[in-house]
């Protein structure tokens, strides 16, 4: 998204924009509010408060994309401001109705709802929308709702600038720090809280450690990412609002890398083992389709668009491949999948036939390939021999042994090249 952005803003800006320095265009930016953090506090506090400035922050903001080094953290920040600027030039835009149909705040992107009969409840007041007689919006991010009269009474940042940022678990279990530590206070909105629910029940969440209000707190349950990692505890635990949105958005992200974290956990889950062999045979099998036309145009590696980190590496997991691990759901997929692709190299498709190995050290048997079960790999030349035969011989492989001589035999001349 980012380089298809830097795209679109080069085409737009004129080349005699560039002629002056950065240090000229950071100070334009200060003079009109960008160096400030104006989604961290409501919308009330926004410097650019009339069109024609929102306009002239536009334009300051797409110079400093250009400006700055490209996949920079400023950069990335700078293209987020710019986004959440056009957002609120189109409220601006927006007088003829009462309420405006975008709303940012906070880094929410709250967009109003249409739908009358559905029955919600404000996450702002904890009291039911009433959709025939009130006006509500959803943030587009993290599905935050609340009333449009609770719209500037919002002092939770979105959730998905947290995602964006910082795409990590807590992988300590519950990792509490005491009510005296967080001043008998709610972690989040610091309302008075105490155990005896005098003036408030505290309700502790397992996922951040922390105690939390009923406001914030409805006793909500998610499945806790440190406990399966260390416990293979699948069990939802009652978590805050917050920390629910979180663990929701972050549940696809291929973010777990498992033999970092507990590698003992493969000695004790046999699901885990079969997944890891299926996911390690469909990566021996990717350099079939990509160089395969009629692959190619089946789009079989499009099977697993869902779980697309499976066809980049085999060591990333999201919480969700783990829950449909210990469900079975995974393994019935993935078998099917491993079961399609293996079909089309060995059976359907000549050109994937021709690719593959005859066992050099007994050239006997059918033909071989790297993801069967009964062979093995020279991790050198990447020679594929049954399994037997390259283990009981104990020699140097045949192949590697040819390219050694061959090396051996060249002229110097072609050494040097």
């Amino acid at each position: 998204m980012l380089t298809v952005l830097l795209v679109c803003l080069s085409s737009e800006l004129r080349p005699e924009l560039f002629s002056e320095s950065r240090s000229q265009s950071l100070d334009r930016a200060m003079n009109l509010g960008l160096a400030e953090d104006h989604f961290s506090r409501p919308v009330g506090s926004f410097v650019a408060l009339d069109i024609e400035q929102l306009k002239m922050a536009i334009e300051e903001c797409k110079r400093l994309i250009l400006e700055l080094p490209e996949h920079s953290e400023r950069q990335k920040d700078t293209v987020v401001k710019l986004i959440h600027l056009r957002l609120k030039l189109q409220e601006l835009k927006d007088p003829e109705e009462d309420e405006p149909n975008l709303r940012v705040l906070l880094e929410h992107r709250f967009s109003k709802e249409k739908s009358k009969s559905v029955k919600q409840t404000c996450d702002k007041c904890s009291t039911i929308i009433w959709g025939l007689i009130q006006t509500w919006y959803t943030c587009t991010g993290c599905y935050y709702r609340c009333h449009s009269k609770c719209l500037n009474l919002i002092n939770k940042p979105c959730v998905r600038s947290k995602v964006s940022h910082q795409s990590e678990y807590e992988l300590s279990i519950c990792p509490e720090i005491g009510l005296d530590r967080q001043d008998y206070r709610c972690a989040e909105c610091r309302t008075p809280v105490s155990l005896r629910g005098v003036p408030s029940e505290a309700r502790q969440c397992d996922y951040t450690g922390q105690y939390y209000c009923s406001t914030c707190h409805w006793n909500d349950t998610a499945v806790i990412p440190a406990r399966v990692l260390h416990n293979w505890e699948f069990e939802p635990r009652k978590v805050c609002r917050s920390s629910m949105r979180y663990l929701a958005l972050m549940l696809p992200r291929p973010v777990l890398k498992l033999r970092e974290v507990n590698p003992l956990l493969f000695n004790f889950v046999e699901e885990l083992v079969e997944i890891r062999k299926l996911r390690q045979d469909i990566l021996l099998m990717k350099p079939y389709f990509i160089t395969c036309k009629e692959a190619m145009e089946a789009r079989l590696l499009l099977q697993l668009h869902d779980r697309q980190h499976f066809v980049e590496n085999n060591d990333m997991y999201s919480l969700q491949d783990l829950i449909d691990i210990s469900s079975g759901r995974l393994s019935c997929s993935l078998t099917e999948i491993h079961t399609t692709f293996a079909k089309h190299i060995k059976l359907d498709c000549d050109r994937c036939q021709a690719k593959g190995f005859v066992c050099e050290l007994c050239k006997e048997g059918d033909i071989l390939f790297p993801f069967d079960s009964h062979t093995s790999v020279c991790h050198d030349c990447s020679a594929v021999f049954h399994r037997d035969c390259f283990y009981d011989n104990s020699t140097t492989c045949p192949k590697c042994a040819r390219m050694t001589e061959r090396k051996h035999d060249d002229p110097p001349y072609l050494k040097d090249t």
